[in-house]
This record gives structure tokens, C-alpha cells and sequence, in this order.
């Protein structure tokens, strides 16, 4: 604990076994198969949170570390470890007049922990002596201390006074209103603390992902902040999510609050369901998802990864789907070409306005000036799409390959779809309601499921894959859904439309 110590920060022993314990000696479970049982710290929970948290100082006797960021999968304990936290502060914390909150995305999610914290008062008699317990506080008479549960409101909340701070489930924010509303709360304290415990997310824009990626900057010696605890358990990127040692290496509760089988079981079902993928990456392995559930199969799309060679394609019968941007984002042309054993290949075509694409790539966090410099996206020239640029090259490749014909979005046409007209082109309109897009959806995920679907490891079309999020009406017909991906799927559209 102390080779980290240096003449601005000291390591005091005695607060951090004073907060561990607090745990043990007046926590108890009050659910599942320890319930009234001590609340035992893990070594996890005891040397990589507790005993930091509360043991670093500063030369004051204050506090180092004012924000903690806790990201791990479910099932490992998070609310009680929560409850625990927020306990202490309440009890033990020498703050006069301290304001402690529960906070998540609604009240109800926020209630999980205070609700735990309110077992933990009733089940120990001294604890419950000194507290008086309501629905939504809990007060301290003695230290005019108060915990409270708050509703998601951030413009009710610019009055508060806030010594600490449990943020649950920070991935589930729609926006940082609340975030830096609480966060903001607690200037005039002497030392306060705010703790975000949370599995990860598939919102890269999130406030969430934004603390995440601060985080894991500040663990790796990339960002200089003493003053931050980043704790993250997970797979890595490149981790083969479907093995027990990877769980392992994502749930420091295995084997104690969670069971290697009922991960096994998860893990078979998302195998098996690609919609439950993303959902068992990200719950129980902290893996940072492109969409909220997949709808490809990972697996299968990864195997239809073989080599497409354009020059042996050229002549050949083939049809494309054209999916046009606004004028600042990617617009996508994707030619399939049938063989005759009922599969397919696939060339997909990219457009970006060239001055913006280092900026976009800064601010989405997806290299798009890698793959430009790569071949895999064409930059047109200026900070719009260039729909000249677009349109010579169709005319380009209809000199290389049969194009029977061209599907376009009859809503997002533009004069480059009439230009292409007036050119003999031969254009289709192409609907992106269900009545149009749902066969041909399924067309697309029967063939990946195939493995007929050859797409030539393009990274941008993998990407978008990796990003679409479908719809289902009652009917059981399907269609990508563009307002549910948060990343682009340009590209998926306009394949879905070639096949249609």
C-alpha cells in the first residue's frame, strides 16, 4: 500500500483497517445465502477499493482521492459494497452536517442501494439506536448526517451540499445533466467523495464511456490525476469472451457471489443468440459494446471474412444498394455479386468529406483517417459530401461490373440519384419501411449464419455490423433501426438494400 507514497501523499494504515472493519463488524448481508451474516470484505473489495479509498491521505490528514470510478460485472457484489460505502461516510466520516446521495438514471435504480444501506441500519442494534430511517433519508440526530435517495431530476438538485456521493449504474444516463450537477455539489466540502460503480455501456457519447475512457488514461500513466481511483475489472478487447479463464479475469467475485456455472449457461445462450451477445459482453464482462444487442452473429460474421478479389469479379452480374449521407457523414455503396452456389460477394464503397475526417475521428473514437489511408474509405474533397466525386465513381465502376441495378432511399434521394437517372443508371427506388426492408434482412442474416456471405474483412462494413441494432413489429418482419444505432450503419443499409 505505501510504494506509491510520496512526500505530498501518506498511506495511514489505521483509517483504512478502521474502514474495513466497519464492514465486518457492523454490516451484515441482508440478502441471498449470507443474509445476517457479517459483511466480510473480499481481498478485492479490501485492497484494491476500501483500503485505498480511505487509507491514501494527503499532508492535511485529508482525503487523496475525491473520485472513484468502479466499473464490474454484475452479480459481483456491487450494491452491497455500495451500501457498505455510503454507510461509512454516513457513520464514520467526521463530517458535520454530511449530505450523502444515492443517484442512478431514476429513483428506483438509485433506491437498490439505499435500500441495502437501510437493511444493513435494521440489522445491527447500535447502528439502528443512532439512525432514524425513512423512506427515502436516513438521519444521524447526533451529527445532523443525512443519506438520501435522489429521483433523476437534475434541475431540482443545484442546492444540494453534497460530502459523498454513490452514482449506480452510470452507464444507463441519457445525458451528464445529473453528473455534473452532483459532481459540482460538493465544492464547499472539506474532503467529499464521489463514487460511480457501474457494468459498462454501448453509448461511446455517454457520460459513462467518457469517465470510462478518463479512467483507464488515468490507470495506464497516460493522464497525471492523484486525486482519481480508477478500478476496472474486465476482458480485454482481444480476450476470447467464451473462456472460463477470461471470466475469471472480469469477475474478481467468481466463485463466491457469482458461479463459473451460471456464467457457463449465460455464456452458452449468447453463443447460441446473437441478440444476447452484446448484453453478456457488457453485464458480465465489462466489454464496451457498438450497440445495445447484436443482431449478427459475431462469430459467423468473422468466418464470412474471406478474400474478395476485385479484378476477378469484374464483368460479372452484380447489384448494389446506395445509402446517400446528409452532407457531413458517410454515404455507402455496396455491390453484391450472386455465384452459383447461392452465395454471395461483397464490395463495399465508402465517402467522407476529406477536411472534417480527422475531426471526426477525434470525436467519435473510430479511426476514420486510418481506413482512408488505408483504401477502405474515400475522402471526397472539401467539408461536405462531394456528390460529383460520388457519382463519377458509380460511373466508374458500371464500366467494371454488370450493375443490374442500383437501390436508393426514394426519402434521401438527391440530385446525384437524378443525375444517375438522366445517365441511363439504373436506378430503384427502394423503401426503408418493414414492408421493404424486412425480407431482405433476413435474406442477409440467413446468409451470414451460412457462412455464404463473403465481405473481404472490411473493417467499416464489420464496424457498422457491429453497430446495428434491429426493430420488430408485431408481425415478426425486422429492419435495421438508424435511430437505435448509435455508430453508423450506412453500410448494412445500403447491403440489406442490394439484396432487396
Amino acid at each position: 500500500m505505501t510504494k506509491n507514497s510520496s512526500p505530498e501523499f501518506w498511506f495511514d494504515e489505521d483509517e483504512a483497517d478502521r474502514a474495513c472493519e466497519f464492514f465486518s463488524r457492523f454490516l451484515r448481508h441482508s440478502k441471498g445465502q449470507w443474509a445476517g451474516q457479517p459483511l466480510e470484505l473480499s481481498d478485492w473489495q479490501r485492497e484494491d477499493i476500501i483500503r485505498p479509498m480511505f487509507g491514501w491521505k494527503r499532508q492535511d490528514g485529508t482525503r487523496k482521492y475525491r473520485r472513484v470510478y468502479i466499473e464490474i460485472p454484475r452479480k459481483n457484489g456491487k450494491s452491497t459494497l455500495s451500501a457498505g460505502i455510503a454507510l461509512y461516510m454516513l457513520f464514520c466520516d467526521r463530517e458535520p452536517g454530511a449530505e450523502i446521495y444515492s443517484a442512478a438514471a431514476d429513483r428506483d435504480q438509485a433506491r437498490i442501494v439505499f435500500d441495502v444501506a437501510k437493511s444493513m441500519i435494521y440489522g445491527h442494534r447500535k447502528l439502528d439506536s443512532m439512525a432514524e430511517v425513512f423512506k427515502n433519508s436516513i438521519t444521524i440526530p447526533q451529527s445532523e448526517a443525512v443519506y438520501r435517495v435522489l429521483s433523476a431530476d437534475a434541475g431540482t438538485k443545484h442546492g444540494l451540499n453534497a460530502h459523498g456521493i454513490i452514482f449506480d449504474e452510470l452507464h444507463t444516463q441519457k445525458n451528464r445533466e445529473l453528473w455534473d450537477v452532483l459532481t459540482t455539489s460538493t465544492g464547499s466540502r472539506k474532503q467529499p467523495l464521489i463514487v460511480a460503480i457501474t457494468t459498462s455501456g454501448w453509448d461511446k457519447h455517454s457520460i459513462c464511456y467518457e469517465i470510462h475512457d478518463y479512467a483507464e488514461k488515468v490507470r495506464d500513466g497516460i493522464i497525471d490525476d492523484p486525486y482519481f481511483l480508477p478500478v476496472i475489472y474486465a476482458a480485454g478487447d482481444n480476450d476470447d469472451w467464451t473462456k472460463p479463464e477470461v471470466w475469471h479475469k472480469a469477475n474478481p467475485g467468481l466463485g463466491i457471489s457469482v458461479s463459473e456455472e451460471y456464467l457457463a449457461q449465460e455464456c452458452k445462450r449468447a453463443v447460441e443468440v446473437p441478440g444476447y451477445t452484446n448484453t453478456f459482453k457488457r453485464l458480465h464482462l465489462c466489454i464496451w459494446t457498438e450497440a445495445e444487442s447484436r443482431w449478427l452473429d459475431s462469430v459467423a460474421w468473422e468466418e464470412c471474412a474471406l478474400p474478395v478479389d476485385a479484378k476477378k469479379l469484374e464483368g460479372r452480374e452484380c447489384y448494389a444498394g446506395l445509402d446517400l449521407s446528409t452532407t457531413t457523414d458517410i454515404s455507402a455503396l455496396v455491390l453484391i455479386f450472386p455465384d452459383d452456389d447461392g452465395g454471395y460477394d461483397v464490395l463495399p464503397y465508402f465517402w467522407v468529406p476529406k477536411d472534417n475526417i480527422r475531426k471526426r475521428a477525434d470525436r467519435d473514437r473510430v479511426p476514420y483517417d486510418v481506413w482512408m489511408r488505408q483504401g477502405f474509405i474515400e475522402a471526397t474533397p472539401g467539408n461536405v459530401v462531394d456528390y460529383d466525386f460520388i457519382q463519377h465513381r458509380i460511373r466508374e465502376l458500371s464500366k467494371k461490373f454488370n450493375i443490374r441495378e442500383i437501390a436508393y432511399d426514394r426519402w434521401n434521394s438527391s440530385q446525384l440519384v437524378n443525375n444517375l437517372m438522366a445517365e441511363n443508371a439504373p436506378m430503384v427506388e427502394f423503401g426503408q419501411g418493414f414492408a421493404s426492408m424486412s425480407a431482405p434482412s433476413k435474406e442477409l442474416e440467413k446468409l451470414v449464419t451460412g457462412r455464404q456471405l463473403r465481405h473481404g474483412a472490411n473493417p467499416v462494413l464489420t464496424w457498422m455490423g457491429n453497430n446495428v441494432v434491429v426493430q420488430q413489429d408485431p408481425a415478426g418482419n425486422l429492419k435495421p433501426a438508424k435511430n437505435k444505432s448509435v455508430e453508423r450503419i450506412d453500410g448494412i443499409v445500403a447491403l440489406i438494400m442490394a439484396f432487396g
